[in-house]
């Protein structure tokens, strides 16, 4: 039995009152299971914090696979050179480089971790070589998470507290949680997106930008909240993603008369307005060996489809979110003590469009930058304390009062979906939610279509605005930024 198949039944909270913490990490995806046994290896005593249990993270869940050059005919200049490209002129050169240079390093490791990579690497939209490593097709977040954990739980120097709710950052001090003040000179914030907030969604219920918004709130830099994926390919009338492999491998996606209407391996963006426009759109899944994909055609089947026999009707959903804390190349954020890596975090390494797959290989390499930027910097004089912190951070900041009800849920997806404009971006300006109202000024602020961002009052991509980011701080206007 698996480390995570035994999560619900036995769970895995091992600090009521943790030991004294040289940093606390907050999130359970791969970026902060990396983080965290980095640093622990590095020397330091971690705690990792997790507010719901260890098995329903967006790494967990995660289909798509690791993107790394594995292959001899390959080369990282090229996965360079497709990251740039899907990124719509507005990645961050240095990044890319950071990117491209060091995951397959990462993946070496996780397969000496017994990772069981599928034999084939898979190829996915934007590549232009098969350079995917998958796990039985598309159970790949499920199987890094479950090989990190195993080293997590065994390991001497990291606490873990499961169910535990970060209420607020000290930075430089620790947090306030639901179970009380933890104390640490160093946080990393691993705590994934916002998807979440959209009506049509692929992600957890609780990825609604929390650890975003608190940054923000103890004056960390934000970047780039109006870039958002849309995945083309979800279940309809429901969160059930259906893997960019499966296109990978042959997938056709059809009208109601059978006929193809879009190029399969586009960039994602493109591929999901081609989906979104029409009122009906199936993925032909016969082409593909089924066999690859075992355990999610068994998904599909339970929910009462024939994948072997006939298309599943698709439509888009939320499912990555490029915007976040801004942070160095090694997830240092603007405030001191604090560091950000995965999903939440901003190093302009997408542009306006992630590339298939490089988010997982984001984790995993920025994570493990992260930790050993934490481990290095000398300590940060606090930059806030316990009684301030609470002015700051309003109370309404939680997981529960950040998620939206139905209304304004359908409200973002009408407003800040796949297509928007200067009217639909004001009336959410005066949502009650903070980050709802961050992103409308951020997508307002952005004058053009780029990648996963698509106004239909400015419906192409403004050369003036090539290599910039919008960037908040605090309450001021967005202003635009190039980071080299």
């Amino acid at each position: 039995m698996s480390i995570i198949e035994r999560l619900p039944d036995e769970g895995l909270d091992r600090a009521d009152v943790p030991p004294p913490a040289d940093l606390l990490v907050v999130g359970a995806g791969v970026a902060g299971l990396t983080a965290a046994l980095t640093a622990a290896d590095q020397g330091a005593r971690v705690t990792i914090l997790s507010k719901g249990p260890l098995d329903i993270s967006a790494s967990f869940l995660a289909q798509g696979g690791v993107a790394a050059v594995q292959d001899p005919a390959d080369d990282p200049m090229l996965h360079l050179q497709d990251t740039l490209e899907a990124g719509r002129g507005t990645c961050r050169p240095s990044a890319v480089e950071v990117l491209v240079a060091e995951a397959p390093d990462r993946v070496a490791e996780l397969r000496a971790m017994g990772v069981p990579f599928d034999a084939d690497l898979a190829l996915e939209g934007g590549h232009s070589r098969r350079r995917i490593a998958h796990v039985a097709g598309a159970e790949t977040g499920r199987a890094i998470t479950a090989a990190l954990l195993e080293r997590v739980l065994a390991h001497p120097a990291i606490a873990v507290m499961e169910r535990t709710h970060v209420e607020h950052l000290l930075p430089g001090i620790g947090v306030i949680t639901d179970r009380g003040e933890l104390r640490a000179p160093r946080t990393i914030l691993a705590t994934g997106g916002y998807a979440a907030l959209w009506s049509r969604t692929t992600n957890p219920a609780g990825s609604v930008g929390e650890g975003i918004v608190q940054a923000w709130a103890v004056g960390a830099d934000l970047a780039d909240l109006e870039l958002v994926q849309f995945h083309p390919t979800v279940v309809a009338e429901s969160s059930m993603l259906l893997s960019e492999a499966l296109r990978g491998e042959g997938a056709w996606l059809v009208d109601e008369d059978g006929a193809r209407f879009t190029d399969e391996l586009a960039p994602r963006d493109v591929v999901a307005r081609a989906v979104g426009a029409r009122s009906t759109a199936l993925l032909d899944l016969r082409p593909v060996d089924q066999d690859r994909f075992r355990s999610l055609m068994g998904r599909l089947e339970a929910a009462g489809y024939h994948p072997a026999s006939e298309p599943v009707p698709v439509s888009p959903a939320a499912h990555f979110t490029v915007g976040g804390i801004v942070t160095d190349l090694h997830g240092r954020t603007t405030v001191p003590g604090l560091y950000a890596a995965g999903e939440c975090a901003t190093t302009g390494l997408h542009g306006a469009n992630r590339l298939a797959s490089n988010s997982l290989a984001e984790c995993l390499v920025f994570g493990r930058r992260a930790a050993l930027a934490a481990c290095a910097d000398p300590r940060s004089e606090a930059t806030t304390t316990p009684s301030t912190a609470r002015t700051v951070v309003p109370a309404s900041m939680s997981d529960t009062d950040l998620a939206l009800d139905a209304h304004d849920r359908e409200a973002l997806w009408r407003d800040a979906g796949l297509i928007r404009d200067a009217d639909g971006l004001a009336r959410l300006m005066g949502a009650r939610q903070p980050l709802v109202r961050l992103i409308a000024r951020s997508a307002a602020a952005r004058t053009e279509s780029r990648g996963g961002h698509y106004r239909s009052d400015h419906p192409t991509i403004d050369p003036a605005l090539d290599g910039r980011h919008v960037v908040i701080r605090g309450e001021a206007a967005p202003v635009l930024e190039t980071w080299s």
